[in-house]
């Protein structure tokens, strides 16, 4: 017996080019192609807008609430960025964490960043650094025999839910 998981509001990413229906200009990053599209925040699933950096849903998550924040340039590493980038990137990354804490109530949270593609990073010319909630025992047999997620809501329904619970102001 054959099962099936129906999971229909996947087909946009399955359909899309890398860039997710932004145009990526050359000399530019996927990243700063999102940013400066012109979109509005809940197409691209841009959460938050700093002066120097910005988050944003991962389109290809690993749970619900994945989130990635980086410069708004693209740097492929932590010694390129500018003091004022560096500063906002971590306050940026509490700032994630508090939301995704808030609009999930996780057991825990992963935060990373892949450095190189050597390291996994899946656009490794833009420094980003990844914050995910996680609940014990939050992995299934669905990603170890078949390699499938399975997600429990949509990515608009994550973006309300970030934006909704994204501090106001960063005390720094």
């Amino acid at each position: 017996m054959v099962g099936h998981l129906w999971a229909g509001w996947r087909i946009p990413y399955i359909e899309a080019d890398d860039g997710g229906g932004v145009e990526v200009p050359d000399g530019m990053t996927l990243f700063e192609a999102i940013l400066r599209s012109g979109l509005p925040d809940e197409e691209t699933h841009v959460v938050w807008r700093g002066e120097h950096c910005f988050a944003l849903l991962n389109a290809f998550p690993y749970t619900s609430g994945h989130v990635m924040v980086m410069p708004n340039r693209g740097v492929p590493a932590l010694g390129d960025l500018t003091s004022g980038e560096h500063r906002e990137l971590w306050d940026g990354v509490r700032d994630a964490v508090a939301a995704v804490t808030s609009a999930y109530s996780p057991e825990g949270i992963n935060i990373g960043a892949n450095l190189g593609r050597g390291a996994g990073a899946g656009v490794p010319d833009h420094l980003h650094v990844h914050v995910l909630p996680r609940w014990h025992g939050d992995t299934n047999f669905m990603t170890t025999v078949a390699d499938v997620r399975v997600l429990p809501e949509a990515l608009i329904d994550s973006w309300r839910r970030i934006t909704d619970a994204w501090p106001v102001a960063s005390d720094s």
